[in-house]
């Protein structure tokens, strides 16, 4: 008669410990779900505003090259030059009229295009051959209609500027007489000045239609994403309420920092990006991400910010349902848990059936299940005993997987320098070369070598060696970008692969870098070592059509820069 009651009074505790249990840890995970539903939610958001952002940026940027690349390949036509320079009535009407049917093609297939000039220096900066967008036409602007535009900035600044700038005027609003399809828009000029040796002729000028560069970009945005642009003093150049667009071109001053107060710092800072969540009068919370931009030394250091933004209301709109669907969860889990209770309070057997399972997973190398180890009893003891032996085993595996990922990374890594050795930089290769063949994108390889090290070596010695060798291999691996490879392929040899890559001025830009990187000194000993480098370029698939030709041509063209002079560069087509 014991023994019954005994077994209810354990089978009844275990029953209502594992019910409690069971709904505690439903309705913590369903608390904690929901909440951390919540922090998910704004940190996507806030991870997809920052990203089609840069991606927004990205377009912009690639948008105004173009412009760039436009007024250059116009500016630099001997025609151009030509009807500037030709003093012969006969010779300069000709000209002009090349000119003329240049600057006609290119605004047909440039509709972002609102004029396109040639201005001459001599005149007070008359105008000499003129196009104009007017509604779906373009207009020739001839004889006296041509307009003297001296005392512009974008004219008389663009003629005191080298050869190699460009002239990139602030987005204003056109107020010029006579502008046609561009008076009273948005209108942002560049200009490239026209020489002949040390003397300055003119320019070319483009008006470039912002209003339609902007929709361009916030075409395919969602209704409920806000698109903001502003100049590099923060007012707005486009808003989701037109009255605060080019508000300074009315005497107003509606800025970015006055709506999103931490963006002031990025206005006074560097480049960079920023997320924010704040406050906006008569709309609630919104989740903002934006993105500075600065244009190169060549473009004067133009800059604007770039930002999307969200209601935070939109944001967690989603997380009502989540609630809703976690509080059915919960309550069935609850009943699940009571009814899991009273099953496993009965069934006395099942712990040793855990046990059993457990083991056999655990020998077969599958994942370990749950053990009764909570029990007091005998069951418990033993289920403890095979839960610490499975603990010690698996600590034994861990260790030696430990030791073979260690043995792993010794063989294809260099062991001074940590970088990839001479076998893992051929695997990458190779894999690097397949998808080149596969996508068409190009790559190329910087075969560098060390200038004197072996003069560091023996006088200071080896140990002073490894210590430039470390130096040099930090230096290298800060420059590049993640998805490029730097490896030692042995001695003072460097290589790098740079992916996706073939603009020879950007390696070239790239090589300069690096060189000037090799010849900072490198403190050895309280001794400070001067050391340098003489760099091989080759690309794919121009100096080579496998991994063995492209790395012949870098080494050839390393010792060709070394054999002329040393801490140099060059390309292995000049080889």
């Amino acid at each position: 008669m014991k023994r019954p009651t005994i077994r209810l009074g354990l089978g009844g505790r275990f029953t209502l410990l594992l019910a409690l249990i069971g709904m505690l840890a439903s309705g913590l995970t369903g608390y904690y779900a929901f909440s951390t539903s919540r922090s998910l939610l704004v940190t996507a958001a806030e991870q997809r505003l920052l990203t089609a952002t840069h991606v927004l940026v990205r377009q912009l940027v690639v948008t105004l090259e173009g412009v760039v690349r436009d007024v250059r390949l116009l500016a630099g036509h001997p025609l151009a030059a030509e009807a500037l320079a030709a003093t012969l009535a006969a010779e300069r009407e000709r000209a002009e009229a090349g000119i003329d049917a240049l600057f006609a093609g290119m605004l047909a297939t440039r509709p972002e295009y609102f004029q396109i000039r040639l201005i001459a220096a001599a005149d007070h900066g008359l105008e000499r051959v003129r196009i104009d967008r007017d509604g779906s036409g373009l207009v020739r602007v001839v004889g006296d209609e041509r307009q003297e535009k001296g005392h512009y900035p974008y004219v008389y600044e663009t003629l005191r500027q080298p050869t190699d700038r460009i002239y990139i005027s602030p987005p204003t609003i056109n107020h010029e007489e006579g502008a046609h399809a561009g008076l009273g828009k948005p209108t942002m000029q560049m200009a490239v000045p026209i020489r002949e040796g040390n003397r300055v002729l003119g320019l070319v000028v483009i008006s470039v239609d912002m209003n339609r560069i902007f929709e361009q970009l916030s075409a395919e945005l969602p209704a409920n994403i806000a698109f903001m642009l502003t100049n590099r003093q923060g007012d707005f150049l486009v808003h989701p309420d037109p009255a605060k667009t080019f508000a300074f071109d009315r005497g107003q001053r509606v800025q970015v920092q006055h709506e999103f107060p931490a963006t002031a710092e990025l206005l006074a800072g560097e480049p960079g990006e920023l997320v924010t969540v704040t406050d906006q009068p008569g709309q609630g919370r919104a989740v903002a991400a934006f993105v500075k931009y600065r244009f190169a030394a060549e473009y004067d250091h133009r800059s604007f910010i770039l930002g999307l933004s969200q209601p935070l209301a939109d944001v967690l709109a989603d997380s009502d349902t989540v609630g809703t669907a976690t509080a059915r969860i919960v309550l069935a889990f609850s009943l699940v848990s009571i009814f899991l209770a009273i099953l496993l309070a009965r069934a006395v057997i099942r712990p040793l059936n855990q046990m059993l399972c457990s083991v056999e997973h655990f020998s077969s190398g599958e994942a370990r299940t749950p053990l009764p180890v909570q029990r007091r009893d005998e069951i418990g003891v033993l289920a403890r005993s095979v839960d610490s032996l499975q603990q010690q085993v698996d600590g034994q595996m861990a260790v030696l997987q430990e030791k073979q990922r260690e043995l792993d990374h010794l063989a294809s890594h260099d062991s001074l320098t940590g970088l990839p050795n001479r076998r893992l930089f051929l695997d990458r290769l190779a894999q690097a070369l397949a998808r080149s063949r596969r996508t068409g994108e190009p790559l190329a390889l910087l075969f560098i070598d060390l200038d004197h090290f072996k003069e560091i070596n023996d006088r200071l010695g080896h140990g002073a060696g490894d210590v430039v060798l470390r130096a040099v291999a930090e230096r290298l691996v800060a420059e590049v970008r993640e998805i490029d490879t730097v490896a030692r392929l042995g001695g003072d040899e460097f290589i790098i692969l740079l992916d996706a890559t073939e603009d020879r001025a950007v390696i070239a830009k790239i090589a300069g870098t690096l060189l000037t990187l090799l010849a900072a000194p490198v403190d050895v000993g309280g001794e400070s070592v001067a050391i340098g480098g003489s760099i091989g370029i080759s690309c794919y698939p121009r100096d080579g059509a496998n991994a063995t030709e492209v790395i012949a041509a870098a080494d050839k063209a390393m010792y060709r820069a070394k054999h002329e002079g040393r801490n140099g560069f060059r390309f292995a087509s000049e080889v």
